[in-house]
């Protein structure tokens, strides 16, 4: 298999995890890791410098990162490089650590400005934010928010150490001036803040340098990127002997009045996918009970279908509505034993009815919710900006609330588990910010549920397979908008189908 498509699942931490590893290793590390992450930041510097004459300028904050960012300097001006470095700290307060890099720094010859130097003529070839790491709690203001600005301003590579100054690393939120990054260099493991939310139109191009730790070693990691590592073991040829049968029957719930595209769109996905038979329950009586398109697909009135048997995995929402119907019907699926996705307005009516979120709770059988950040605001009575304020907790918060797997839409994608294991999704771009994507995504779920798929496994993949399916449609006709629902469940396919023969 090649390696980068089953490349391995990188382990995530909270920088109080960090902070854990850290404390473990730092007492003997030979070389300190001060040290180890400035050469390691030195390094891609040197490369990012490779065909661009120049200096270099490096803007020194007054801790720790900033101590990285005098090594960094160090070993730029080693290899021949002409390098300015800013710093407005006060050198009797720095942390020790911080202290001997800057002392290091001055012996080499090397000095410091109490502001930024103004550019070259040429331009500054690279620009280094080593201003404020992970531990950063407050907004930018005054000097430093200033610096951020006109470091944002150059039209050079922009490196940040460890993550751009402002940015919470356990979040991804912003709050005032943010260092936008071209490359970011973050050590030991990554840290949520760089996926989720505002991280990737931050961080630019992310490299993890573990500066010769094995973070595993020393901590846990409560969460996980997904790749397809994850789920591997699912991903293996049909059988010659097999048949419809064989890979089950998805059933879909939804399609009220003016809505019944959402339903189509979620039943085209789970058939792309390879579900046995796709059966769509609809809620507009009124409705052609046919796909044009797609004729292979089967319609059948809503409680006609909860009713019936044999049926693989349930999914209820894609233009379900919020009647008084569709609450019947959310409460029927509920009760059944098979797996059930549940999607918008069936989340909806959850958040309304505390009988169902109870019922939810209660349930034996696999539950999966696919809320987007509104969603699960009304699921867990707070606001969006509450959701966005830190998407992880909201994200296992839900999965423990209703003991269900949870995924957690946006930028970034949060996987919770029931068990309090965490994944962050990385696939998927801007141009899947239309109307039906959703729905495309609980078919695809449904579809790998109906074939057998364990709620985990179905879960991870189908997110990461929604936004491959994105990625991939994006790079081959260059568009950065314009990308249609519809358009997704054939590249999902085709993506799918590559996991199961890859090419060398």
């Amino acid at each position: 298999m090649p390696t980068a498509m089953f490349a391995p699942s990188r382990p995530i931490y909270p920088v109080a995890g960090i902070r854990d590893i850290e404390a473990q290793a730092l007492p003997g590390a030979v070389p300190p890791l001060m040290e180890r992450a400035g050469a390691a930041a030195a390094a891609l510097a040197l490369r990012l410098l490779f065909d661009r004459p120049g200096a270099a300028l490096v803007a020194c904050g007054p801790g720790n990162n900033g101590g990285d960012g005098f090594v960094l300097a160090r070993h730029l001006r080693q290899a021949g490089l002409s390098v300015h470095v800013a710093f407005a700290g006060d050198p009797a307060r720095l942390p020790a650590d911080a202290a001997a890099a800057r002392i290091a720094w001055l012996k080499q010859g090397g000095s410091t400005t109490p502001d930024l130097p103004p550019p070259p003529s040429g331009g500054w070839a690279l620009v280094a934010d080593a201003l404020f790491g992970i531990g950063l709690q407050r907004p930018l203001e005054g000097l430093y928010a200033a610096w951020i600005d006109a470091l944002n301003a150059q039209t050079c590579p922009r490196l940040a150490l460890d993550i751009p100054s402002g940015l919470d690393a356990d979040t991804g939120q912003h709050v005032g001036p943010c260092f936008e990054a071209s490359h970011t260099i973050t050590f030991i493991a990554l840290k949520p803040g760089l996926l989720t939310l505002d991280g990737p139109d931050l961080c630019g191009e992310i490299l993890v340098d573990n500066i010769d730790l094995e973070p595993e070693e020393h901590h846990p990691a409560p969460g996980r990127e997904i790749t397809p590592a994850l789920f591997t073991e699912r991903l293996h040829p049909r059988r010659s002997n097999s048949h419809k049968g064989s890979y089950g029957d998805a059933a879909l719930i939804g399609g009220a009045p003016g809505m019944i595209g959402a339903a189509v769109l979620a039943g085209r996905a789970a058939a792309y996918l390879g579900a046995g038979r796709v059966l769509i329950g609809l809620l507009d009586p009124t409705a052609l009970p046919v796909d044009i398109l797609r004729p292979e697909l089967m319609f059948r009135r809503a409680p006609e279908l909860l009713a019936e048997t044999g049926i693989g995995a349930f999914a209820v929402g894609p233009g379900l509505g919020q009647s008084d119907t569709a609450m019947a019907l959310v409460g029927t699926a509920i009760g059944k034993p098979q797996p059930l996705v549940l999607d918008a307005d069936a989340l909806n009516l959850v958040a309304r009815e505390p009988v169902l979120q109870n019922a939810l709770a209660a349930r034996q059988s696999p539950t999966l919710l696919t809320p987007h950040p509104a969603e699960a605001a009304r699921l867990l009575a707070c606001t969006t900006s509450d959701i966005q304020a830190d998407r992880v907790a909201a994200a296992c918060r839900l999965a423990t609330r209703f003991k269900a797997w949870v995924v957690l839409k946006g930028c970034g994608s949060i996987v919770a588990g029931p068990d309090g294991q965490w994944w962050i999704n990385t696939s998927g771009n801007p141009a899947m910010a239309t109307a039906g994507m959703g729905d495309v995504l609980t078919g695809l779920i449904t579809a790998l549920l109906a074939r057998g798929w364990s709620a985990r496994d179905a879960l991870l993949a189908g997110v990461h397979l929604h936004g491959l399916a994105g990625d991939h449609i994006c790079a081959a006709h260059g568009i950065d908008s314009g990308l249609l629902a519809d358009e997704l469940a054939p590249s999902a396919r085709h993506c799918f189908n590559a996991w199961i023969h890859p090419t060398t």
